[in-house]
């Protein structure tokens, strides 16, 4: 007697794997939970990965003939349906958990696990939510993940802060040596302004689900979860407890130095110097602000590398340092192809803001302590 039964296109399989599998537990003291969750319900497929900290369910078309619910080990699930030619997969499950799966002339033969072990996903209460084109959630995520947190002594700030309010989305990401700010309009917001911070191992799957394209995406808070609602499949993760840094009170806007720079041509200088640098041999870049231009260079044991990079404006022959991942990053993610450099001091933050149009995004970088060269 088959517990489940249904047929797929291996093609949609093989997607709604991919997208559950990265939410399966590594490690678990509850086997099932190395496993995915397959459950076929009237005409649909549910497959879901769940490591008690994250889940992701992805629902697919299917015909079903016996709906029912197994766990089946994620790996060789995977494995077979990646293997298999592009047709449509017949999935049979027995009382005694035994798997039959045929496509073309391929079949396997694999032992589940009772979805009977299997914890059920968090519910997420409807207290507040928002909706947000995919393709604008997916930007904001990449614009401003790089910068969370991987340090597990703050774990408010291993992830990403969301603000909603009247004036939009505003998302923010700080790890003790760079911020970064995303902020985006919002064509409705219901049920008043709020909060919350979400863990960036988790946006970064959310980045993934989400498409190019306009379709929207749904964002719902609950009191201790966060529920994104992507298409055909469902992210849910724990909100982080803590205060989040003040971070408008954090940067300074008051700079007397301002230049405007390509931000491409900016990085490729920063890149061309940051050859001299290494994991054993690391050394800051240091930058120097003149009339017009910014003077760049890198010296390690390695040797020294130096590099000119054209700007508009006049920094007064300022010297600071800087991390070379950090810049570059803060550089590459920025969308906008001109960006302004506010400047102070050689110890003062860098603040780096959009030249036209909205301030949409805005990056702080700390610099770098300078040893003086004779």
């Amino acid at each position: 007697m088959s517990v489940i039964q249904f047929s797929c296109e291996k093609t949609l399989l093989k997607n709604a794997i991919s997208i559950a599998s990265p939410a399966v537990a590594a490690k678990s003291s509850i086997p099932a939970l190395a496993g995915l969750l397959i459950q076929a319900n009237s005409q649909e497929l549910t497959i879901s990965g769940f490591d008690m900290q994250t889940g992701i369910r992805t629902h697919v078309s299917a015909s079903v003939a016996q709906e029912g619910e197994v766990v089946l080990d994620t790996r060789l699930f995977s494995d077979i349906v990646r293997s298999l030619p592009d047709d449509m997969v017949t999935f049979t499950a027995d009382d005694r958990l035994m798997v039959h799966l045929s496509c073309g002339e391929s079949d396997f033969d694999i032992l589940g696990i009772s979805a009977a072990d299997y914890p059920d996903l968090p519910e997420v209460e409807d207290v507040y939510s928002v909706s947000i084109q995919q393709k604008v959630l997916r930007s904001m995520i990449e614009e401003t993940a790089f910068a969370v947190s991987t340090n597990e002594s703050r774990p408010i700030h291993t992830g990403a802060l969301f603000e909603v309010g009247s004036d939009g989305l505003t998302m923010a990401a700080v790890d003790g040596f760079r911020l970064a700010v995303r902020r985006e309009p919002l064509e409705k917001v219901e049920g008043g302004a709020f909060s919350f911070v979400a863990p960036g191992s988790a946006l970064n799957e959310v980045k993934k689900i989400c498409s190019d394209a306009e379709d929207g995406a749904e964002i719902t808070l609950g009191k201790r979860h966060i529920l994104f609602t992507v298409g055909d499949t469902e992210l849910i993760c724990r909100r982080l407890e803590g205060d989040f840094l003040d971070y408008r009170n954090a940067i300074p806007r008051k700079n007397p130095i301002s230049v405007v720079v390509e931000a491409k041509s900016l990085t490729e200088s920063i890149d061309r110097v940051s050859v001299m640098i290494s994991d054993k041999l690391k050394s800051p870049v240091r930058c120097r602000f003149d009339h017009d231009k910014v003077y760049l260079s890198a010296k390690t044991g390695n040797g020294e590398a130096k590099d000119i990079c054209r700007v508009s404006g006049d920094g007064g022959g300022l010297e600071i340092g800087f991390n070379n991942r950090y810049l570059m990053e803060a550089l590459r993610y920025a969308p906008a192809d001109t960006v302004r450099i506010e400047l102070n001091t050689g110890i003062s933050p860098a603040v780096i803001v959009p030249v036209e149009g909205e301030e949409k995004f805005l990056y702080m970088v700390l610099p770098v302590r300078l040893k003086n060269e004779a």
